[in-house]
């Protein structure tokens, strides 16, 4: 079946989750805890992040969370906060974060354009944080669908930004592929009738994926030989 649009998750997929997320992580947790290390120790604990080596663990919500799952994860920890002003926080930080590509993006979306495709980036960080980085990355252009857990249809692993991709453009869902770094995003793709894609560019291990997956590439460089390979 000729494939009519991909739609991308963002962190883990188009960039590398550890090397763009990994140091940041360290700089906010320090900020919001006032220098205090232990604090930022124990406050990275609850996320899931490894304050010392500056990595995740699979498990951390950061990897697949919204804003307001991660805030929620530390807010009780910090009195001088209330949750709102957390997560706006959190999203206006996020958009300094050093984006760093899984790939050389601009030669693989300009191939993806070549063949006609509908592109869009389904992720639950905020709007204007993607938008930010998309922007950042000089790839914002190469996009149909830009969508945020904050958007209005939902966030992963709950299926709306899917559906709505596929409304909006008009396409048979069996159609498009859903691509992305962790089962949020092949639970909510397979829930869309969605051929699925899983990447190995963020933390999830192939072991994890493949269940959910139709298929586990290493990277999303791997597109454009799949699409050949399988007559799409």
């Amino acid at each position: 079946m000729k494939i009519a649009g991909i739609l991308f998750d963002k962190d883990g997929t188009l960039f590398d989750f550890q090397k763009t997320w990994g140091k940041w992580a360290k700089v906010f947790l320090t900020e919001i805890s006032n220098n205090n290390i232990e604090e930022a120790i124990k406050l990275g604990n609850h996320i899931g992040y490894n304050y010392r080596t500056e990595e995740f663990l699979s498990d951390s919500v950061v990897i697949a969370g919204t804003p307001n799952e991660i805030a929620n994860k530390i807010i009780s920890f910090l009195p001088k906060w209330n949750i709102i002003e957390l997560i706006n926080y959190i999203n206006e930080v996020a958009k300094s974060a050093e984006i760093m590509a899984a790939v050389p993006l601009k030669p693989l979306l300009i191939e993806l354009r070549a063949k006609g495709l509908k592109l869009g980036v389904a992720t639950n960080d905020g709007s204007l944080p993607a938008i930010a980085h998309l922007k950042s990355a000089k790839i914002f252009d190469f996009f149909d669908f830009v969508v945020g857990s904050d958007s209005g249809y939902g966030f992963k692993p709950n299926s709306g930004m899917q559906k709505e991709f596929c409304r909006r453009f008009k396409l048979k869902a069996e159609t498009v592929l859903m691509v992305g770094d962790s089962t949020h995003d092949l639970i909510a793709g397979r829930s869309a009738n969605m051929i699925c894609v899983g990447v190995l560019t963020g933390v999830a291990q192939k072991s994890e994926l493949n269940s959910y997956a139709d298929v586990v590439l290493n990277d999303i460089g791997e597109i454009p030989k799949f699409l050949i390979e399988n007559d799409c």
